[in-house]
């Protein structure tokens, strides 16, 4: 994540690093700031290589070293394919971080450095078998058709300021067909792609799953051991999927915080965050946090029978069942799911999970979420003024602003992910309008242009 990568001090290390004194320390005490780095880097090759099929120079040049930080171009890394890692090392020497690919469970940062451990959490050889990131050009089943670039939306598709600076993948369905997509140089319909904070909108939906099957309750409270006997106990599973759940917990990408922490320097994820100190009651103020869907995945993986029940159960209950073929919901070390940040699919099987949530939750017939499920993952909540709502998901674009939300459909309902990463809803006109890329907050690029153009164009 670029919001990472500016945060880190790599210039001064460098420097340092140029003395013998300064080598010596990097090698026996590298310092967390240079540790996050290289840990970051493992884990954006290792996916982009095993998952997406990425060339590894290709992804440490343009989706690592790109960032406006000189010194990053004194990460080296080594690809094993046999032992299927990625380790990364800064100056070629210091801090090396490993990063591990699992079948069907995609890439995890090996904080500790136990491979062979890490390696023994695995799906069965059945699962791996078809879970092992096979993709497929049929983008819907059950007749909902094939791509036809609608004649409307080609200007839009030509158009470099609506696209974006690093777009690699646009894509609008209207009453459940495709009717256009386009792709960035280097990507097309069969490159699985990082939805980074999008992942969490499935995760809202592997717990309507459960919910369905009535082994979760969205009231339920005293959701961890450690919680009993203090306030963190009231803490509602819906007050961590709508952001509020008064756990201390720092979002800021600029620096070390715990977010960064968490992701790339932390072996027991769900351990760290469910560490984090009660600052505020539940329910009454909103803070984003990621570590509240990795807390959220670790309870809906809780209420199945065995840990390899709740490994299969994306793929089975979800994934199967709507034709992502593509897509890998990555687990950490620990082997609980990064739910999120870390799912990878194609465009189009993104597609097919927005058209699943504009269908209420149904797909071919079948109901996958509880009926009311979808209203409460759209509706808005007091503590976030509006913004943000009851089941990980926005209700305004990314840096919104009266002008940037004017015009748009009031009842637009947003999945967001860092760098770029954008599904809009539109229920009231059957439309979704998703754009992916690599693109910084720091540029300014809006989707609520593009997606205005596109309601606009098919009036």
């Amino acid at each position: 994540m670029a919001l990472v990568i500016r945060g880190l001090k790599f210039a001064a290390l460098g420097v340092a690093a140029l003395t013998a004194g300064a080598a010596g320390w990097l090698a026996v005490a590298p310092p967390e700031i240079l540790r996050v780095g290289t840990g970051y880097a493992a884990k954006i090759v290792c996916s982009n290589v095993f998952i997406a099929h990425r060339d590894p120079d290709t992804v440490l040049q343009v989706d690592v070293q790109a960032a406006q930080n000189p010194a990053l171009k004194l990460l080296r890394q080594t690809v094993d394919r046999e032992a299927n890692t990625v380790t990364t090392y800064f100056l070629g020497v210091f801090s090396p971080s490993v990063a591990l690919y699992r079948p069907g469970l995609g890439c995890a940062n090996v904080v500790d450095g136990r491979v062979d451990e890490a390696r023994k959490i695995a799906l069965p050889a059945v699962d791996v078998a078809s879970a092992n990131g096979v993709t497929s050009t049929a983008p819907w089943p059950e007749g909902m058709g094939a791509a036809e670039s609608d004649p409307a939306l080609k200007a839009i598709f030509a158009d470099p300021a609506l696209m974006g600076q690093g777009m690699r993948a646009v894509l609008v369905m209207r009453g459940g067909k495709l009717i256009g997509e386009a792709y960035g140089k280097g990507f097309g319909p069969n490159t699985p792609l990082l939805g980074w904070s999008m992942t969490k909108t499935v995760t809202a939906a592997l717990v309507g799953l459960r919910v369905q099957a009535g082994a979760m309750r969205l009231d339920q409270d005293h959701l961890f051991p450690q919680w009993s006997g203090d306030g963190r106990s009231a803490i509602k599973l819906s007050d961590l999927m709508a952001m509020q759940s008064g756990l201390m917990f720092d979002e800021d990408y600029s620096d070390l915080a715990d977010v960064t922490r968490m992701l790339y320097l932390e072996r027991d994820q769900v351990g760290f965050v469910a560490s984090r100190p009660l600052i505020a009651t539940p329910g009454t103020t909103f803070a984003y946090s990621t570590g509240s869907a990795v807390l959220v995945s670790r309870l809906w993986m809780n209420s199945l029978p065995t840990q390899a029940d709740a490994l299969r159960y994306p793929k089975d209950a979800l994934f199967t069942p709507l034709g992502m073929t593509s897509a890998t919901l990555e687990a950490d070390e620990n082997g609980t799911f990064d739910g999120g940040s870390y799912l990878y699919a194609t465009a189009r099987d993104w597609g097919k999970f927005a058209q699943m949530l504009l269908q209420d939750g149904v797909w071919n017939g079948k109901r996958l979420l509880p009926i009311g499920y979808l209203g409460m993952m759209q509706q808005r909540t007091k503590a976030s003024n509006g913004i943000y709502t009851q089941g990980f998901m926005w209700r305004v674009g990314p840096q919104p602003s009266a002008q940037s939300e004017a015009g748009l459909p009031a009842d637009t309902v947003w999945m967001q992910g860092h760098d770029g990463q954008t599904i809009a809803i539109v229920p009231s006109a059957g439309l979704i309008v998703m754009r992916m890329g690599l693109t910084p907050l720091s540029v300014g690029y809006k989707p609520q242009n593009l997606l205005r153009a596109v309601v606009a164009a098919l009036q």
